[in-house]
């Protein structure tokens, strides 16, 4: 098979789909891989990198497009990318569907084969491709959030952990799975009071034996929440349900209602994110201020620590790669429930349940499109 590597292209985003030892792999399986001139000098590999590893170098991402059988990228096809795709050809990075009517339709349109990261599954019941970036947004949101609250970018003027005779900051962190336990890790590392708010009784029982007194773990009610997010410094945003877009649990009231220059960081902005008044921004210009509450909500949180996200991906992603370049892509998702899961839309139909529903397209579960 030939795998096409593209340059990313999103707003500061220097993470690459495969890095020159990926490549090496599957070389090794007998496939051949093509890779966009500088699509890794984000991270510091350079086109001689890749050749070195057994790839060939092409100059621009229409030629990749139109050569490569299977396109691995990292975040999810721009218009323009989108445009570049063909009947049958498959596409394997995030998605992030739920939320983005736009490149939903256009995906449907391209008669492509669509796998999207975050809604691989395993048989632990997590999300193999999407937890090393849950990981990575996770730990990035403290600091994030850190720098948001300094007085210089309009937030209270605190201190995480404060300092000897003055109290530290409040994190409060909604969900807490693979994002908010990273976030929690943080931000108790930093010496701030932290709560975690999660509906799920057997992951706060986790984070209690994890975390014992360093946090509090509370059951999430209306009313649990908003006490708790009325008296933050910090909120975290770390709410997902895979494929959908994350409920609006932070509302405008509840905005209007927190501490002057207190900050959020939505996390599940990807997904269309959980606090009413989040909209996606870039590393470029990552913050806004609604009723004097400072928000961080970049889309691509991982893409500012691009050397630690892409490998931390790449050892993710590889075996799944692997499959569907040895097997095609019909037989790897026949012979894996679990990269079945991952389709997203095939030949115009749209497989993912989640993503039919909130956008309104007709489900075709994915075994019943690939016949």
């Amino acid at each position: 098979m030939i795998i096409g590597v593209p340059k990313e292209i999103k707003n500061h985003e220097y993470r690459v789909g495969m890095v020159p030892a990926s490549v090496r792999e599957l070389i090794n399986h007998g496939h051949k891989v093509i890779v966009e001139t500088q699509a890794g000098m984000g991270i510091g590999f350079t086109d001689q990198d890749y050749v070195d590893a057994g790839a060939s170098i092409l100059t621009t991402a229409a030629q990749v497009f139109a050569d490569a059988e299977m396109i691995v990228k990292v975040k999810e096809p721009q218009a323009v990318e989108r445009a570049m795709l063909r009947d049958g050809q498959i596409l394997f990075t995030y998605l992030h569907l739920a939320p983005d009517l736009p490149q939903t339709e256009d995906l449907v349109k391209s008669n492509a084969i669509c796998i999207a990261y975050e809604t691989v599954t395993d048989n632990h019941g997590g999300l193999p491709l999407l937890a090393p970036m849950s990981e990575v947004a996770g730990r990035m949101s403290i600091q994030a959030g850190a720098q948001a609250l300094e007085k210089s970018n309009a937030g209270r003027g605190m201190l995480l952990g404060g300092v000897p005779g003055v109290e530290p900051a409040k994190v409060v962190v909604i969900g807490g799975g693979m994002v908010g336990n990273n976030a929690a890790q943080m931000a108790v590392g930093m010496g701030a009071e932290v709560v975690v708010l999660d509906r799920n009784i057997h992951v706060l029982r986790r984070l209690d034996a994890q975390f014992g007194n360093k946090i509090k773990a509370i059951y999430s009610t209306a009313d649990a929440l908003e006490k708790h997010v009325l008296e933050a410094d910090l909120v975290i945003g770390g709410v997902l349900i895979p494929g959908a877009a994350a409920p609006k649990l932070v509302t405008k009231a509840h905005i209007k209602a927190m501490k002057p220059g207190s900050a959020i960081v939505d996390v599940a902005i990807d997904q269309g994110g959980c606090i009413e008044t989040s909209k996606a921004t870039t590393h470029a210009d990552p913050t806004y201020i609604v009723d004097d509450v400072v928000h961080y909500c970049v889309a691509n949180m991982p893409g500012a620590v691009p050397r630690t996200s892409t490998f931390a991906l790449n050892n993710a992603t590889l075996p799944y790669i692997i499959q569907l370049a040895n097997k095609g892509y019909k037989q790897a998702l026949l012979d894996d429930k679990h990269l079945l899961n991952g389709l997203n839309v095939i030949a115009g139909k749209v497989t993912c349940q989640s993503v039919a529903e909130n956008l309104g397209f007709d489900y075709v579960e994915p075994a019943i499109a690939l016949a």
